[in-house]
């Protein structure tokens, strides 16, 4: 883009991925759920950050709770958690002695941001979200905490006791930002969508509080800030601009335009030279708010919603984004400082190395992670894809792995794990890849789609084999253990079980909303779906009913993975739980909490000692289990001998093939050479 109106030098950077720091080891482990042994990524940044006064500390709202960090190194201090629902603003009081939250549970509450002590709890929106918290300033008449919310009002709160004091109406729309003048006398708040204002609410004698409106913006108001002096508002709004006013008048004084997109954040550096903007056209903008012209544009955040916070060191501005990135800049020299790494995007596929030794997850940006599973540490980052990636899964032989995107990017990648580089990248797809399989037997790929189809390819070279017309789009595709058979789910709530050889199919009636999730058991005798009418259900292969329904989750069911030893299947909800079943009998084991937003993805290590759960709240939860000592191959009775009784029951299960039960090699003779022929297809077991 070619500004000509005002000069302009734009920073470009490079974002830093997120590898482990060296106080990973430390806030993995920090209020972790029962049944956890680590949780990794910090969460999805929610709100605006801010500084202490002191500028020793900042606060960075997630979906996990208040990360409070030394605002000089960096470094992770604490975690503050507690509410109920994800925190969407915090705010220190003028001391420093106190760190306000606000959630989307309504609540407000009071921590010592030193100790994180929560010293109180309040109360009183109780048909919104806490959207702004600002604290009267220090020497004010009043001692206040004014909070706005989605239920179109501002309250305020005494900020030592925190009892309520009142309630301020007049907003048309949800209250989207509050901010006190540096006397304490005036409170501006910023209303949103149809509302459009600012509102200037100023205290008189006796406690009487007058109003004026502020008429100009075309679009919702998503930010307000006073300067230093007291003299000047700025607005900003997601008509792309930045207003001025004389807050005691109501008078307009400016309006700045070089935003391209909705402004979300506006500031002013304590001595009131610089003023900052953040806006959803990826750039933080400095501007001289006395001559009303535009300093410097910082390109460097690549997602909306971009939030701005000064520090009182009179050289630091940070900026946060939907990118999960908070970068900082020096605004004298006009350099980009550092970038505090370890927020996440909403967690979309999680897969085990078939040796267990390392994990994939991928999200909504546009990378793969590779973690070590016994420590949780970053191991390498893929990149490649041109948009979101939706899907990932290893070769059988661990060397390999595949990768499939969406959102204008749509290609299946292939990638070498060992020297983490590409491999191929297969583009035939018209849209996103939803899923992604290997066959168990190493020979095939199996891809879903948003363009209705299935799509097999040679797993080695790439090459495509078949493609399944599935009539709707295809949310989840998975292997029998004999890779002959493939299901698929989606949008036309069925089940269709896929000849891998022929191509035909057969459909199961599966639920009576869509399915998002399949998976056969490791003996491959039953399928389990679940689905976004909240059930899990588990299938005969051979006859195609469904012979169990799991009940209990109270939201979509997003993902399901069987247990080794094929009792126990794994359930992630939307409801923020995982939840373990019984197979035998269809109960409920036990509840897994400790996501804040929806459970998106499973997978288990391959002794099943290790469950990874990845979530909306961009985290990767990692369960303990038992590990599941592995049957000698081919014991299929578990009698500890490989022998003939083994080659019986196999030949049962397989049923009909054309030849004699159990003469796996046509020979005409049932005997080892058969059995060792049906374990070699079979695998571990």
């Amino acid at each position: 883009m070619t500004l000509t109106r005002f000069p302009i030098l734009t920073i470009l950077f490079v974002s830093m991925v997120f590898h482990a720091n060296v106080s990973a080891q430390d806030y993995t482990q920090w209020h972790l759920p029962e049944g956890a042994k680590a949780r990794l990524g910090k969460g999805t940044i929610t709100g605006d950050i801010q500084y202490s006064p002191d500028g020793s500390l900042l606060a960075v709202p997630s979906a996990v709770g208040v990360w409070v960090y030394d605002a000089e190194t960096h470094q992770e201090i604490n975690l503050l958690v507690g509410h109920t629902d994800l925190i969407s603003a915090v705010a220190f009081s003028p001391d420093g002695e106190i760190l306000a939250s606000g959630s989307q549970d309504g609540t407000i509450w009071l921590w010592n941001p030193h100790t994180g002590e929560n010293t109180a709890r309040l109360r009183g929106h109780r048909n919104g979200r806490i959207t702004s918290i600002a604290f009267s300033p220090l020497f004010s008449q009043f001692n206040f905490l004014a909070s706005g919310s989605s239920d179109k009002t501002v309250r305020l709160w005494s900020a030592t006791t925190g009892n309520y004091i009142t309630t301020l109406h007049g907003h048309t729309g949800a209250v989207t930002s509050v901010a006190f003048s540096p006397n304490g006398l005036i409170l501006a708040s910023g209303g949103g969508h149809k509302d459009n204002t600012v509102r200037l609410w100023k205290a008189k004698d006796n406690f009487r509080i007058t109003t004026t409106t502020l008429i100009g913006h075309e679009q919702g108001v998503e930010s307000v800030a006073f300067s230093p002096d007291g003299q000047t508002l700025a607005s900003g709004s997601q008509d792309d601009t930045v207003q001025l006013w004389n807050p005691y008048t109501g008078d307009h004084k400016a309006t700045l335009t070089e935003h391209t997109s909705g402004v979300t954040s506006v500031a002013f550096s304590l001595d009131g030279q610089v003023l900052a903007s953040a806006g959803s056209d990826e750039t933080v903008r400095l501007w001289d708010p006395v001559t009303e012209t535009l300093k410097i544009t910082f390109a460097g955040h690549t997602g909306f919603n971009a939030v701005v916070a000064f520090r009182s060191d009179g050289r630091t501005l940070a900026s946060a984004g939907d990118d999960q990135m908070i970068q900082f800049w020096d605004y004298t020299t006009f350099q980009h400082k550092s970038t505090i790494t370890g927020h996440a995007f909403p967690i979309n596929d999680i897969a085990f190395a078939p040796d267990g030794q390392i994990f994939a997850s991928v999200d909504d940006g546009k990378a793969i992670h590779l973690w070590t599973a016994d420590t949780g540490h970053l191991q390498d980052t893929l990149k490649g894809h041109g948009g979101r990636v939706f899907s990932v899964a290893f070769s059988p032989d661990g060397a390999t792995l595949a990768s499939g995107g969406g959102w204008g990017d749509n290609a299946i990648r292939l990638w070498d794990v060992h020297a983490g580089q590409p491999k191929e990248s297969i583009k035939s797809h018209k849209y996103g890849v939803e899923s992604i399989m290997f066959s168990p037997d190493g020979k095939t790929l199996a891809s879903g789609s948003w363009d209705s189809t299935a799509r097999l390819w040679d797993a080695g070279t790439g090459e495509h084999k078949a493609t399944l017309k599935a009539g709707t789009t295809v949310y989840t595709v998975a292997f029998s253990p004999d890779s002959r058979t493939l299901a698929s789910s989606g949008q036309d709530n069925t089940i269709r079980l896929w000849d891998v050889e022929s191509g035909e199919y057969r459909e199961l009636i599966a639920h009576t909303r869509h399915v998002d999730s399949v998976v056969f058991s490791p003996d491959g005798r039953t399928l389990a779906s679940g689905s976004r009418d909240k059930t899990v259900r588990l299938w005969n292969i051979q006859t195609g009913q469904s012979h169990t329904t799991l009940i209990g989750h109270t939201s979509h069911i997003r993902s399901i993975v069987f247990f080794p030893d094929g009792n126990t299947l794994a359930s992630g909800s939307l409801d923020d739980t995982v939840r373990l079943w019984d197979i035998q009998t269809g109960q409920l084991q036990s509840t897994l909490t400790g996501h804040t937003a929806g459970v998106n993805a499973l997978a288990l290590s391959a002794n099943g000692g290790t469950l990874a759960s990845g979530s909306e709240d961009g985290t990767i939860l990692l369960w303990e289990f038992t590990p599941i000592e592995p049957k000698i191959k081919a014991d299929v009775n578990a009698d500890g001998i490989v022998n003939i009784q083994d080659l019986v029951l196999v030949a049962s299960h397989l049923g009909e093939t054309g030849l004699s039960p159990g003469d796996a090699n046509g020979d005409g003779v049932v005997n080892i050479q058969d059995l060792v022929l049906i374990a070699s297809q079979l695998g571990d077991n």
